[in-house]
């Protein structure tokens, strides 16, 4: 198969669940025969197209800010679904996959696959549907009317959860049109990894972080929520030890927080970490800890797990990653309050017994994520498109 990926973001220039299960998907294919062409957003120097870890990438725009003002770009959107449509055009594909969000690419590329007479795959990371919303206001009403209107591009979808395709349906897709293949994980190169200490000493357990975080610092990840559980859970452990990994439009305001708060010494802001010292912080933490109200999967969610990590989330009706966590069992979850996640926090780090079965039971659930079984079903349901096309 000659397939074609595209999303505006590119892995690993911009690092994200989505951008990451392209580029883990592409290369893995690739290995299997099949020649893979991703195109994005041009983040990187040089050539427009280049080859990288056996894919073709194709810059098809220079690189402007995803984010503005906390909130994904429109413009940066619009100009990408502008500049992609030639570029695309240009070759001939037996399939083409796009992500959906942030929309517009998905117009020209169902113009391509009409063009060219290929089938085209929309997948789905996450349905928003009346989450506009809260999000724009009453100018949501277009937020929905795209996401509704790219709903009906095509009869091949996929979602990366069960949630997101429940919530697909309720745009009007049929269950049948909807093929759930989650992301996954390098189950081998997650076992390679040692542990990353970074600039605290290593604690009890072999820890040197009680709580880690990890994701974009924006703010539907409310890890302001969580440095505030950091705050009320110093009272009681004065030596606690919080990492927070990742950058983005709100890092500035969540250090000027933990100043006001007096968790500081606390606090390892980390930013962003290329992905194997990313895992070796999360092996060096005992629990962690995703606050986020909205998530198309949570990848960050298992990749804790493979590392027997447990984890807490929060009831969110927009959060997937819920989904993933067994309440109790490798995890909890709460609701969206800092004093929920400041006593989830505490049952599991001062708790050894619980905090072992707890880290067994995500090592099981781990093993049902790996790379290698996802690309298997992505690899046949591309084939059974290419087939009915």
């Amino acid at each position: 198969m000659k397939i074609a990926f595209v999303y505006d973001a590119v892995y690993p220039w911009v690092k994200g669940g989505a951008e990451m299960r392209i580029h883990e998907v592409g290369k893995r294919l690739s290995a299997r025969g099949h020649e893979v062409h991703i195109f994005g957003v041009k983040w990187w120097e040089g050539e427009n197209t280049f080859e990288y870890e056996g894919m073709t990438l194709h810059g098809v725009c220079k690189a402007r800010n995803l984010y503005v003002n906390g909130r994904r770009s429109i413009s940066e959107a619009i100009i990408f679904a502008a500049k992609l449509f030639p570029e695309l055009r240009k070759e001939n594909f037996d399939l083409i996959d796009v992500s959906v969000f942030p929309y517009f690419s998905c117009f020209p590329v169902k113009v391509v696959s009409i063009l060219k007479k290929v089938p085209l795959v929309l997948t789905w990371h996450e349905v928003w549907d009346d989450y506009w919303y809260e999000y724009l206001g009453r100018v949501g009403i277009f937020g929905l009317l795209v996401e509704k209107a790219v709903s009906k591009l095509s009869e091949n979808n996929i979602a990366v959860s069960k949630w997101t395709k429940d919530r697909l349906e309720g745009l009007g897709v049929p269950g049948e049109n909807i093929a759930v293949i989650s992301n996954g994980i390098d189950l081998k190169r997650i076992s390679e990894t040692e542990p990353n200490w970074g600039k605290f000493l290593v604690g009890p357990e072999n820890k040197a972080y009680d709580i880690i975080f990890a994701g974009r610092l924006i703010k539907e990840k409310n890890v302001d929520l969580l440095l505030k559980a950091v705050a009320l859970l110093k009272a009681d452990f004065p030596a606690l030890r919080c990492c927070i990994v990742g950058d983005g439009p709100e890092r500035v305001a969540l250090v000027k927080l933990a100043k006001r708060i007096g968790v500081c010494e606390n606090v390892e802001f980390a930013g962003f970490q290329e992905y194997g010292a990313l895992i070796g912080k999360i092996k060096a933490s005992k629990v962690l800890v995703l606050p986020s109200r909205r998530e198309g999967f949570g990848m960050v969610v298992i990749e804790a797990f493979a590392c027997g990590v447990p984890v807490v989330t929060v009831r969110a009706k927009y959060n997937a990653a819920q989904g993933l966590v067994e309440d109790g069992v490798d995890g909890f979850i709460v609701g969206l309050e800092e004093r929920e996640i400041a006593k989830a926090v505490v049952k599991i780090i001062g708790n050894t017994s619980r905090n072992k079965k707890a880290s067994e039971a995500a090592l099981r659930k781990a093993e049902n994520y790996d790379w290698e079984e996802i690309v298997k079903n992505v690899q046949l349901m591309f084939e059974d498109c290419i087939k009915r096309n």
